[in-house]
């Protein structure tokens, strides 16, 4: 089942970003599976060309980051083991055996063996193509699977659900579009900050700053940490407390002022929604479930926003208008 639902929803945040391009190639009179053709290999072939000249640099310094990672560890355990501040000694160890025993204790695997890695690598490849199907579906006929959902309701509901579908679509597009500026803005600034105080491995450690600013909060914190016990290990202890200091200004100013001007009010949510909203999805679906958590709980915020404030006196026979204008409107 999870091999058919995951690429389905993953393949819509992608094309919340490239619909707008294939809707003003199909405006210039182009037809519709041609516009998404274009619009998909010149994507791949622009994430392909990064991909092919970052790869090379990253995995060349992975084996120097994960012993720089093993190094700044251990420097953080024996501070630790120390009884900084007056505390008690705390044994990381022990807090971690414990927690891998429960984990063992409660998890399930795939599979074993070699056999167990040939179904997950298999349903991966067919997960990934069936995605890039969905995706090309998407991007050339929106607007009929909208009308084609909307139509799935009865007719008095077909305006509110078409409205409702209009802004969870924004709500998407709006939250890809704004996280990857924001994990942009935050790989520069802190990559200026390694930089500066000449921690080794830049790249690879800018790369991870990325990837964790695709989630919000909680991707950042750990990306910083691992950035920080880099520095620990490397370049000593003043420097990586300078190196935390910036990454905690960096993410007061993306969270009081980057945040709020890039997503907007389209994914606007209390901080503590974001964290419950991340903490429930992480345990519902792990990695897939943070990544999915923020979109849905604002689309279901916007969702219900717009059912508390429609004007329930709506004359009869006008259902249909507002829904087919959703529907353009979508497009």
């Amino acid at each position: 089942m999870a091999i058919v639902v995951v690429p389905l929803i993953l393949a819509l945040f992608p094309a919340a970003v490239l619909a707008p391009l294939v809707r003003r190639l199909i405006a210039r009179r182009i037809p519709a599976s041609a516009a998404t053709f274009l619009v998909l290999i010149g994507s791949l072939l622009v994430i392909g060309g990064g991909l092919a000249a970052l790869v090379p640099a990253v995995t060349s310094q992975v084996d120097s980051l994960r012993q720089s990672l093993l190094d700044g560890y251990e420097e953080f355990q024996a501070f630790l083991r120390s009884g900084p501040f007056g505390l008690q000694p705390i044994a990381v160890e022990d807090l971690l055996d414990r927690a891998q025993q429960q984990l063992q204790e409660g998890g399930a695997s795939v599979g074993s063996g070699v056999f167990g890695a040939l179904v997950a690598v298999t349903e991966g490849v067919a997960g990934l193509l069936f995605g890039i199907v969905a995706l090309f579906f998407y991007l050339k006929d929106g607007p009929r699977l909208a009308e084609w959902l909307r139509d799935l309701f009865p007719f008095h509901l077909r305006a509110d659900a078409a409205e409702v579908g209009v802004r969870a679509w924004q709500t998407v597009g709006a939250y890809v579009r704004g996280q990857l500026v924001i994990a942009v803005v935050d790989a520069a600034l802190i990559g200026v900050g390694i930089v500066v105080l000449g921690v080794p491995l830049a790249l690879p450690l800018i790369v991870v700053v990325f990837i964790g600013g695709l989630f919000p909060i909680v991707g950042a914190v750990v990306a910083g940490l691992i950035a920080v016990l880099v520095a620990l290990a490397t370049v000593g202890l003043t420097k990586a407390l300078i190196l935390l200091a910036v990454i905690v200004v960096v993410q007061q100013v993306e969270g009081d002022v980057l945040a709020p001007v890039v997503l907007g009010k389209a994914t606007k949510l209390h901080p503590l929604a974001t964290l419950v909203a991340l903490a429930a999805g992480t345990v519902l679906l792990g990695v897939l479930g943070a990544f999915l958590s923020v979109p849905v709980a604002a689309s279901g915020a916007r969702a219900v926003n717009y059912l508390r404030s429609r004007d329930h006196q709506r004359p009869a026979g006008d259902e249909a208008a507002p829904a087919t204008a959703a529907v353009a409107a979508a497009a």
